[in-house]
């Protein structure tokens, strides 16, 4: 397959989203419909939607291919996520929407003060920024390596070209637009990602029966880890981590909580938020299911597989081993999770900004409409920034380590909410800033000792620890005059 094949598909595929944002636009464009829909999103639009944000060009890839190292135990997360969004389902939205706002984090500001509100949210924008552009920038250097490098386009222009496509559609009615676009995304998401299985199974001349049959029988089939607490693969660790994750990356991230609050009511947004979280286990599955059968396929044929469990399905996938049908729909899975979670995170961006900064409420609606736009733009310009900086560094490495580091940062987020939940005394809010600064720090640090003194390494355990260490920290505050 050529790359003006691709580059077709990448046309079309925009156009479709482009149509969709003409049409949800084409009444609503005001800061209603973009920090909330108007609240007319149907239900189980939201939850399908969902699927898609949640998910990333990394999930795509990285699933897959941790199976060679970690088995099928990434399913023990995934059960987790279950509770998880049942904690944000019937104890977060119920506090958001009494607060009948597009931010999340004006809750700190009454519940603790003023600081507390600005911390977190300034929390969050760092947060989502580099995570959200890390998301982006490995599923476009997919994209650039196995497709446009061959054109010899810079990855700038690759990276500014995405952009621009993402601001043409969402910029106009934001999250009244994404709510329909994230439901055609998870469509072809799913749908791509079950073709390229059944591409696979074609290769090893498997039916669904025989399909089965090859997952239950791989050595990497294992699904429970119990014996072993130093392992990050622990039942208990990865089930309470996948709780945990879900609560901090999900439940109090502005950025997904967005779409469940264009909901028409409260009980709406909790249907969706249950419905969604059933999706999320048989579609990881999926994931570690092709993980398995991928490496079926390579032991057989004898193909030599990539160091890098990340580099697996790409390379079988643009060598052609599973035949162009797989290449198409492979390109469709990575550009539609590019798209999904990356709309997702422009509109939560500048929202954020927009709600919890610049304070958009206290202007008249052109004013408001006027600011909304300019920051909308220049998050955008951002994101091409903070790409093109991770391809100067060009260090896999350096990315990792920061894609890790900024994960510390929604430990201060779930410990403020967790004090504000379920304490009912106050804390000296002038102390917030210093607390959830200075608990990731004691994390990390804590983390590299422990490792090198008794080999324990924490996994997503630390979220866990961090937010509790901000919990203690605001409540040893409260004694303070």
């Amino acid at each position: 397959m050529n790359g003006i094949s691709i580059i077709i598909i990448i046309l079309l595929y925009f156009g479709l989203l482009f149509a969709i944002s003409l049409l949800t636009g084409k009444k609503h464009s005001g800061n209603a419909a973009f920090f909330l829909g108007n609240r007319k999103s149907p239900w189980y639009i939201v939850a399908i939607g969902m699927i898609g944000s949640s998910l990333s060009g990394i999930t795509f890839v990285s699933v897959p291919g941790m199976v060679g190292k970690f088995d099928m135990t990434y399913m023990q997360m995934a059960m987790g996520f279950v509770l998880g969004y049942a904690v944000i389902a019937f104890i977060l939205l119920p506090v958001y929407y009494k607060l009948n706002t597009a931010g999340i984090y004006s809750y700190l500001n009454d519940r603790i003060g003023r600081r507390a509100y600005k911390t977190a949210a300034g929390f969050f924008i760092l947060s989502r920024m580099a995570v959200a552009a890390t998301r982006l920038y490995i599923a476009v250097l997919i994209l650039q390596t196995y497709v446009f490098d061959a054109w010899n386009v810079p990855f700038a222009v690759t990276a500014a070209g995405f952009l621009l496509m993402i601001w043409l559609y969402t910029h106009k009615s934001g999250i009244r637009t994404i709510v329909w676009t994230d439901l055609l995304q998870t469509f072809f998401l799913i749908v791509a990602l079950i073709i390229i299985i059944w591409q696979v199974a074609v290769g090893l001349n498997l039916d669904f029966a025989g399909i089965i049959a090859s997952v239950k029988e791989s050595p990497h089939a294992r699904i429970f880890v119990f014996d072993d607490w130093y392992s990050q693969q622990n039942f208990f660790k990865q089930f309470l981590g996948g709780m945990f994750v879900t609560i901090a990356m999900t439940g109090i991230d502005l950025e997904m909580m967005q779409k469940n609050l264009s909901c028409k009511n409260l009980r709406d947004a909790q249907k969706n938020v249950c419905t969604c979280s059933l999706f999320f286990i048989p579609v990881n599955l999926l994931f570690l299911c092709l993980g398995i059968l991928t490496l079926n396929y390579a032991r057989i044929n004898h193909i030599a597989l990539p160091a890098m469990g990340d580099d697996i399905l790409p390379t079988l996938i643009s060598n052609g081993y599973f035949g162009t049908v797989a290449i198409v729909f492979f390109t469709i899975g990575i550009i539609a999770v590019t798209f999904a979670s990356a709309d997702s995170a422009l509109a939560g961006l500048t929202t954020s900004i927009c709600v919890d900064f610049l304070e958009v409420d206290k202007h008249s609606e052109k004013e408001a409409r006027k600011i909304r736009l300019s920051v909308h733009f220049t998050v955008s310009l951002a994101f091409v920034g903070i790409m093109l900086l991770f391809k100067v560094i060009n260090n896999t490495s350096v990315i990792d380590a920061l894609y890790k580091i900024v994960s510390y940062t929604y430990g201060p987020l779930l410990g403020l909410f967790a004090f504000g939940i379920l304490f009912k005394r106050r804390t000296r809010d002038r102390f917030v800033p210093y607390i959830c600064i200075v608990a990731p720090v004691i994390c990390f640090v804590g983390n590299l000792l422990l490792q090198a003194t008794t080999g324990y390494r924490f996994g997503y355990e630390l979220l866990i620890v961090n937010a509790a260490l901000v919990v203690a920290g605001l409540v040893s505050a409260a004694s303070f005059k």
